[in-house]
């Protein structure tokens, strides 16, 4: 599939057949071109942790419950047959930009303005939504309730300093279910691309 094709195919799906497995060496694969995204520094700040054995799944659910009731989203999303946890770490681009080249000696997390281990980390993650396309996998992104993340770190032996950036579900569709971009509009370009300043159209 051409890129172009992967990127205007691509969406969310929430639905999963249980039935069908993600092979690992396909998980291997996806993992492999995330780790191509362009990281600062080349820092590489990014571990994903895949949840292939259904006792593993389980325990990811359990651990990122929130105690709100179950939903069907929860269902549809839960019966995917692969996760892979994106984690940043955000001491690698403090250890990394505290080298001779770079010179911040102090390693302040001030000098970040933007905290580019999560932005990279969600780079690499878009690269796997981008392979699941190719590789004709339905794919999720999503997060983890805030109150849950030390319960899932815990779960799967993440080192505290380690941020859950978010989630990647991966298997075959079960069934569309729609989302925000069946009632919301996709903002058009002219909306979105201004030149030279901010409000001027190109």
């Amino acid at each position: 599939m051409e890129l172009r094709e992967a990127v205007l195919r691509r969406r969310m799906v929430r639905r999963f057949d249980p039935d069908v497995a993600v092979d690992r060496e396909v998980v291997r694969d996806l993992v492999g071109l995330a780790v191509r995204a362009p990281s600062a520094g080349f820092s590489q700040g990014w571990d994903f942790v895949a949840l292939l054995d259904p006792a593993d799944r389980a325990a990811f659910w359990a651990a990122a419950d929130d105690g709100r009731a179950p939903t069907a989203w929860r269902a549809g999303v839960s019966a995917a047959p692969a996760l892979v946890l994106c984690l940043s770490d955000p001491a690698a681009y403090l250890d990394r930009y505290a080298e001779p080249d770079k010179g911040w000696t102090d390693r302040s997390v001030e000098r970040w303005p933007v905290p580019y281990w999560d932005t990279d980390t969600a780079m690499a993650a878009m690269v796997l939504l981008l392979g699941a396309q190719d590789a004709g996998l339905g794919a999720l992104f999503f997060g983890v309730p805030a109150e849950r993340h030390d319960a899932v770190r815990a779960a799967h032996g993440i080192p505290g300093g380690h941020r859950i950036v978010g989630v990647v579900a991966l298997g075959t569709e079960a069934g569309r279910v729609s989302g925000s971009a069946r009632t919301r509009r996709r903002r058009g370009l002219g909306e979105v691309l201004h030149e030279g300043r901010f409000g001027a159209s190109p």
